[in-house]
């Protein structure tokens, strides 16, 4: 059963354009190497003062998102330089499974 995994994270608008450009060259790619990914979408809305990014994955199964993000996948991974562009982290993404698509 596919599996919909979504992550979200703010960062201070002065940073967002920095951010967007370390996860189109460091978190793509890792998303990308795990078997099983289906599809990746990053997304991005701006405000005054902060941007909200927005992590939609597809999974083909529960086994295969576990490698990506451990054996406990509702927890969020986080690389080292979130430290530096993030407002806060949040602990947990949602899952879903996708019982229906056309």
């Amino acid at each position: 059963m596919t599996i919909m995994r979504l992550w979200h994270g703010e960062v201070a608008i002065e940073k967002a354009d920095d951010y967007q450009k370390f996860m189109l060259e460091k978190a793509a790619p890792d998303y990308g190497s795990v078997e099983g990914l289906i599809k990746l979408y990053f997304q991005r809305k701006d405000e005054e003062k902060k941007a909200h990014f927005l992590l939609v994955t597809l999974w083909d199964s529960i086994d295969s998102v576990k490698k990506f993000a451990g054996d406990n996948p509702e927890i969020a991974k986080y690389y080292p330089e979130d430290e530096i562009f993030l407002l806060e982290k949040e602990k947990h993404v949602s899952m879903y499974e996708v019982f229906y698509e056309k």
